[in-house]
């Protein structure tokens, strides 16, 4: 029995070079590889310069967002994308650390994963336990998706109308509630295109 095809929303960035060589080329390789998987066609984002996070961490990021169709679960979804990353190198060193490419499964349509109160316990997390703490298993919506002018500028080329299934924001009204010198800090490089 086939799954039922949804929109997945996933963040890309990278601050270092990688096995395909500068930011800016790895992002662009990493969009192709994303987009093959996809049952429909891929939106992407224009690509951004922004302050790696937290600030003093790292050289700037290229940062850029997708949307494409699937029928994949969100296990089977993220499992792909670490593989991507793998490809380009990436070594899981330091949380929040340089990385060559990353890569985060940011929605899945309107699924909570695994449930609300995880979502909750992760969304309510104090930073400076962010930092030291990952989760065990995947979490969707991302559960700092409302915290990142990194994640949130690029995603209003692709899905300013998504809706947050537990906060009942979309997308521009999110990336509205930033700050606005948070949401400045997102510097454009490129207009959006599509694979």
């Amino acid at each position: 029995m086939s799954q039922v095809s949804q929109h997945a929303l996933i963040a890309l960035g990278s601050n270092e070079n990688s096995a395909w060589g500068d930011a800016k080329e790895t992002v662009q390789k990493a969009m192709h590889l994303i987009a093959a998987q996809s049952s429909g066609g891929a939106q992407i984002s224009g690509l951004f310069s922004t302050p790696a996070f937290p600030a003093g961490t790292g050289p700037v990021y290229i940062n850029a967002a997708m949307a494409i169709e699937t029928a994949l679960s969100p296990t089977d979804l993220l499992d792909i994308l670490h593989e991507i990353e793998a490809k380009a190198g990436r070594k899981r060193i330091k949380r929040w650390g340089q990385r060559s490419l990353d890569l985060d499964l940011i929605a899945l349509g309107a699924c909570v994963f695994p449930n609300a109160q995880t979502h909750q316990t992760w969304r309510n997390l104090p930073l400076h336990d962010q930092q030291v703490m990952s989760p065990k298993e995947l979490i969707l919506p991302h559960p700092r998706l409302q915290d990142r002018a990194f994640v949130l500028v690029p995603m209003l080329d692709i899905a300013p109308d998504w809706e947050h299934p537990i906060l009942r924001r979309t997308i521009a009204q999110l990336c509205a509630d930033l700050p606005a010198e948070l949401r400045a800090e997102a510097t454009r490089l490129s207009d959006p295109d599509s694979l």
